[in-house]
């Protein structure tokens, strides 16, 4: 019995493991891809930098990317987020941060 209680809280930690790692944490609220920026923005506040890349060569461009990087600071990473028509499309890591801390709560 006491076997079974191990294994079962080491699967209900390595699934937590799994749920945190394909979000973003800013503070106390998570962000997650399908997540609109208008949430993401009230939740991590403003990105430290934005970057806007247009797939079209010329002419307007009505499926921007827009991706969002947010330096967390020395201690941490800088993350960048991904947005396709204003929707939150992929969240990935680009390299340690440096310096101040601009994502909130951390």
């Amino acid at each position: 019995m006491k076997a079974l209680r191990i294994i079962l809280m080491v699967v209900i930690l390595l699934g937590a493991s799994a749920v945190t790692a394909a979000a973003f944490r800013c503070g106390p609220h998570l962000v997650t891809t399908g997540d609109r920026k208008v949430k993401v923005l009230g939740a991590c506040g403003l990105p430290t930098t934005k970057e806007i890349i247009c797939p079209r060569k010329s002419g307007s461009c009505p499926a921007a990317l827009e991706i969002w990087y947010y330096n967390c600071g020395d201690n941490d990473y800088i993350y960048a987020l991904t947005f396709e028509n204003g929707i939150l499309k992929k969240e990935d890591t680009e390299g340690k941060g440096n310096g101040k801390s601009y994502c909130l709560g951390r």
